[in-house]
This record gives C-alpha cells, structure tokens and sequence, in this order.
C-alpha cells in the first residue's frame, strides 16, 4: 500500500442559500447550510475532506480555528496517524489554549470535528474503501484505538467497549444483507416551519408517492395551536400508519411540554424531538417519565459524549440524534454509538451533512454494533453540491461505494 503523507491543511468556508421556506424551524429563520471545510492535502490529487455544519455565521471562526488546531497533522502518515489516533485525538481535543473555548463544544468542537471526518475520509480513500467498509475491516482492537473513551469510564468501560464490537463478530453476513438492500429514509423536507399548509400536503403527497413511510413537521410555535393544527394535518395528510416525528427544535419550557405532549397524544407522534434546552437533561428526563408512552428524541444539540452518557444514565431519551458533524468527529459518534449499545437505545443521526456521511456510519452500526435499524433522515437541500451525492431512492439509501466518507464537494474539485 503506497505511503499517504499529510503535506498541508487547508480550510475553506462554505455556504449554500435555501429559498422559500427550507431549512427553517421555530428558532432559525434564516439558515445558510454551510460547511467549514478541512482538506487535508497530500501532493497527490487525492485529499481528506472533513465537513463541520453550521447555518452561516461563526463559519468562519469554525475554519480559523481548524487551521490552528490542525497544524499538528502536517508531515503525518495516514496509516500511522491512524494506528493510535486516539492519542492524536486527546491531544487535539485537549489543546492546551483552545480547550478554555469549549470545552469539547462549540467553535473549537465544531473544528475538531471537521478535521477528524477528514482523517477518516483520507484514511478510507488510501485504501481505496468506503468508510462503511474500512470500519467493517477493522480489528475491534484497531477500531478501539482510534476512539477516545475518557469520561465515559462509570458507563462504558474500554473492556467491555472491546466486548461489545467482539460480539458484533457473529451474525455479521445477515446483518450485512442491508448493504444490498438499503438502510430505510425518512423524510425531513416536507414539512419546515415556514411551509403553508398547501404546500406541507403536496410535499406529504410526493414524499409517499417516493416510498417514504416517516415524515417529520417542525413546530415549537408561539401560538400552541398553530402546532396542533399542522401536526393534525400531517397526521391526517400522511395517513395513520405513517410514522409522524415532531421536531420542537429546543423551544419549550418544561409546563410548556407537559401540556403540548399532552395535547398532541392524540396524533400518535413517532417521537417528540427536542423539546427542551438541551443542557437540561434533568429536564428531559422528567418530561419522559410524564408522557410516557411517547417517546423522546435528542443529540442534535448535545455536544459530546460525557452529555449523552448523562442522558442515557438518566433515561432522558429513547433515541440518540448523534450526528458526526456536530460531535467531535466520526470518531466521538463511534464512541456514541457503543455507548448507546451498553445502554439499548437506538442511534438514529441527525444529519448535518446532509447524510453523506452518516448512511456510512448507520450501516456500521447495524452490522458491527448490531444496532436496530430504524432509519436515517434525508434531507436533499445540498445534493447538488456533492460530487457522489447520497442516493436515496423508493424511500431507502442505497449504499455508497467510492472510497472515502462521500464528503467530496464539486467546488473543491
């Protein structure tokens, strides 16, 4: 295998208007999809892509600070680089200056987690692998060693971490049936929170009519009844059988959420997701235990691992929105989803990149972790942007088979 060498980082600020409505929920008006972009340079035409997402402002900081993070990356071999990435990865998270802006959050997070997905993409792209398949090729103990566990210890264990991806040896040819038949969509589109009624009906029409049986509406309006009409219209739009997820994008109070859950039991929502601030996991937890059966959704905005293990030690959510372009990188999503393993909760990701990434991740899971399949959301805003866009076609994603992550964007090229 030819010697891959970092030669130059670079960072570059990305961002893609959406029009008419798209992109918005209850909180965020205006959304600007865009990437801090890493790309890791090798002399070579090849290059690591790494995607960070944000709606716009902050961008910039976001690729100022991967410059001055990812210095330290220059002059390193891949497969070395990699073979102990977890030390690399403790060193960048706990940069001796930056680490006082987060820490293992905001601007400097959001950099990590750019540089790590583009570690992994050129890692996968020097093999001549997708990412799905080179992390199905590793070793449990190799995999291990590219992810950084600190914190995590009172919950997860490095043994029974290394368990847990052992066990995921047997039964692995079934499970892998789903890299021919696809990993299950849903819909995200059809329903921001600037659409009309009109138009929420018509994108609910075309969505089924393209297989999708899961659809989600955002809401978390200042008028409580605005929500409730258009989570009635979706329900009675999408029939009963469809699965129906409410996105409340953190704009509740706890009585708030109490009485609207209360309110909305009658839908039969999938999930209600994010209902609260997300630093409260207290909160959440007490929410879950007073609407159950309804379930909670969360992690879109959690920032790390140590807060996921808090709400899963708390029971505060049913399923983990983990999301790789957020987080510190494919690595600390790693870490996420053996975390949810230990605990039984289902990692269904928030995706950032547009899904890019993660329908790699999400097969991963399910063959190796053995994590359920659920489905993984879809939202086609940027498709035109990527060099091999994610193809999700009779509701279902098919799975990628060009080697790296599917980062490569086309104004990079």
């Amino acid at each position: 295998m030819p010697s891959t060498v970092i030669t130059a980082i670079a960072s570059h600020d990305m961002r893609f208007p959406l029009e008419g409505g798209a992109g918005a929920d209850s909180v965020h008006s205006n959304p600007q999809y865009s990437y801090a972009v890493t790309q890791l340079r090798t002399g070579a035409a090849q290059s690591g892509i790494g995607l960070a997402f944000t709606l716009g402002g902050g961008n910039d900081l976001v690729c100022q600070a991967i410059q001055a993070l990812g210095a330290p990356l220059i002059g390193r071999e891949i497969e070395d680089l990699m073979a102990d990435f977890a030390t690399v990865y403790r060193a960048l998270l706990d940069h001796p200056q930056y680490r006082w802006l987060g820490p293992h959050k905001g601007v400097v997070h959001l950099a990590l987690s750019s540089i790590v997905n583009a570690c992994w993409d050129l890692w996968a792209k020097s093999r001549g692998l997708p990412l799905w398949a080179l992390l199905l090729e590793l070793a449990p103990e190799a995999l291990l060693n590219t992810l950084d566990l600190r914190g995590l210890e009172d919950a997860l264990t490095h043994a029974e971490a290394l368990a847990i991806l052992r066990s995921g040896q047997a039964g692995r040819a079934a499970r892998s049936q789903i890299i021919t038949r696809g990993y299950p969509g849903y819909d995200t589109s059809i329903g921001w929170f600037q659409y009309s009624d009109a138009v929420i009906r018509e994108n609910i029409r075309r969505s089924i009519d393209q297989g999708f049986d899961a659809l989600k509406l955002k809401v978390g309006a200042a008028d409580a009844e605005r929500d409730i009409r258009r989570a009635m219209l979706v329900r009675e739009a999408a029939g009963a059988s469809a699965r129906v997820m409410l996105d409340v994008n953190q704009q509740w109070t706890l009585p708030q959420a109490l009485e609207m859950c209360r309110r909305l039991r009658v839908m039969n929502p999938f999930w209600i997701e994010e209902p609260l601030h997300p630093d409260d996991a207290l909160a959440h937890q007490r929410l879950s235990r007073a609407i159950a059966p309804l379930k909670l959704a969360a992690g879109e905005h959690l920032p790390n691992q140590v807060v996921f293990k808090n709400y899963l030690q708390l029971g505060a959510a049913h399923f983990l929105q983990a999301d790789c372009v957020r987080l510190g990188g494919v690595s600390e999503f790693l870490a996420v989803s053996l975390l949810a393993r230990k605990f039984g909760l289902p990692v269904v990701p928030h995706v950032g990149d547009m899904g890019q990434i993660h329908q790699h991740l999400v097969l991963f899971n399910h063959i190796a972790l053995q994590h359920e399949v659920v489905f993984l959301e879809y939202i086609p805003h940027l498709r035109q942007h990527f060099a091999q866009p994610a193809r999700v076609e009779g509701g279902v994603y098919h799975s990628p088979q060009a080697p790296g992550s599917s980062s490569d964007l086309l104004a990079l090229r």
